[in-house]
Formats: C-alpha cells, structure tokens, sequence
C-alpha cells in the first residue's frame, strides 16, 4: 500500500536562485510520484531575491509546501530537526538546494521504505555545468554487511539520495549540532540502534560538483570537524580504539592533504567514470 510522504528541503542564505528552482522543481513537480508534503526551511536570513523565489515556489507548487523560516542560521543539523518536527508523515525524503533529483526517484525508493526499511540511499552521478557533463558517479555499497562494516571508517549513504522513517531518525536522537559531519553521524547512530539500512546502487540523483569542492574537503576547519566526529564515535561504541586511530590518521590525514593531491585521489579512487561498488567519501553541508 502506498504510504504518503514529505520532502524535506533546507535553503540557506548561500544558495543560488536558479539552482534551488531547480532542485525543488525535480524533486516536486517532474517526480512519477510526488511528495504529500514539501517542508521547506529556510535557514536564517536569505538574499531578496532568493526569498521571492522561495515565495513562488510555495505558491505554485503542486503540492502543499509547509515553509519554515528560522531567524538564525543555525546550521544545517538544527535546520533538519526543525524540518522533522513539521512532518505531517513518518517517510521523510531528503533534498539538496543545488542537485537534481531523477524522475523516477522517489517511486524507485518508497517501495523499499513500505516493505519495512527504516533508511533507503542511492547511487548519484556526479556532474559539472550541466546534466550531460557527467564528470564520475558515486555507486554506493549495498550488502547489509559490508554497509555496517565500512559505516565504521566511511559514511555508506549518500546524504542527498537518503529516505527515511521519522521514527527511526528520532530513536537514534535526531540529527543534532554535529556541523559538517551531522548526516554520518546520524546514520551511524541509526545503524548502531538496530536501524533497517538499505542502500539501492541505482544513480537516482545528480550530484553537482562545483568550484571549490575539492577545496572544501580539507582544511583546519573540517579536519576540527572530523576529529570531533572521530571522538564521538568512538565515545559511543560505534568505534573500537583501533579504529578511531586508523580513522584519525586516514581521515585526518585526507582532511590535510592539499588540494592537488586531493583532486586526482577523490577522482582516481571515490568517483571514477563507471566506479563499481565503493563506499562514498562523506560531503559536507558546505558542500
């Protein structure tokens, strides 16, 4: 039977109009099976031009859009939990501000979810200026176990793709304030809880790789990020002290290699062209 859904959208002030119309439009409007619900929050003070959009956006979609605005920009761990807590639905379905959902996504993943899954990714391919420029794809690992093995080094989902059940996200405690790693620390808390994990190896959303990725996959500031990261899950079990010290040395390490050495590894060995099977590198909310 078929169970009614939401979309949940955040939109910051750094977003660009043109591409959060077009994340919203593809996961809404061009979806074989649209939402029942799209939460839309704003994450403190946005550009006018971005608020019209925003406002346009909800007055023309063809479902019913709950817009959530928060006076501060909290981050984007506290702007999802505000998200869930306006869910009129137990299936929640996650979106960027600047990627491009498939049309066929949501029919291809609710069916996984009404079968008795609590989280359902996907694969995504990865693209620069536009659709047809299709620069690697990111296949996700999908055996049960391999996900809880690598969910110990790597985070298994790609964020972008995730649906889920509410009630398995709140048992595990939400997403929280863990900025730049809250969605792999969520789902490690999912996984360690008994959570029913399912990962579709199916490219079901572009992913857009702009200037400056590379870039923002290191630095002081994520490498601060990680080891925080590194510390609570090994605080919490979910880690073995051998782990977390090959997590900090690998991980740290990737967070502090400068970025011409980062590039040709993230392509060589995350997102070839045709990349099989293979745990995603986690991105950050900063993208």
């Amino acid at each position: 039977m078929a169970e009614p859904f939401a979309l949940l959208l955040t939109v910051y002030g750094g977003d660009r109009t043109d591409r959060v119309r077009e994340a919203f439009r593809s996961s809404v409007d061009a979806q074989t099976r649209r939402p029942d619900q799209v939460i839309l929050v704003q994450d403190g003070p946005v550009p006018a031009e971005l608020a019209g959009c925003l406002a346009r956006l909800t007055e023309g979609s063809p479902v019913p859009v709950t817009f959530l605005p928060l006076e501060h920009n909290g981050g984007l761990g506290l702007a999802l939990d505000a998200g869930l807590a306006a869910s009129r639905y137990d299936v929640v379905a996650r979106m960027d501000a600047d990627d491009i959902a498939m049309p066929h996504r949501f029919a291809t993943q609710l069916p996984v979810i009404e079968r008795g899954a609590d989280l359902v990714g996907a694969g995504m391919l990865e693209f620069g200026t536009g659709r047809d420029d299709i620069v690697g794809s990111r296949t996700p690992v999908s055996d049960p176990e391999h996900i809880a093995r690598y969910a110990r080094l790597h985070d298994p989902f790609n964020h972008p793709t995730i649906v889920y059940r509410r009630t398995a996200v709140l048992a595990a405690g939400g997403y929280g304030d863990m900025p730049l790693m809250e969605d792999y620390w969520l789902f490690a808390r999912m996984i360690a809880s008994g959570a029913k994990v399912v990962n579709l190896p199916e490219p079901l959303v572009y992913y857009r790789v702009g200037e400056g990725a590379y870039e923002r996959r290191g630095g002081l500031t994520l490498l601060r990020a990680e080891l925080r990261l590194q510390r609570e899950l090994r605080r919490s079990g979910f880690t073995t002290l051998a782990q977390y010290a090959r997590n900090v040395s690998v991980r740290g390490g990737y967070r502090l290699t400068p970025t011409w050495i980062r590039k040709p590894l993230y392509r060589r060995f995350v997102a070839p062209r045709g990349a099989g099977e293979r745990p995603p590198v986690e991105e950050t909310s900063e993208r």
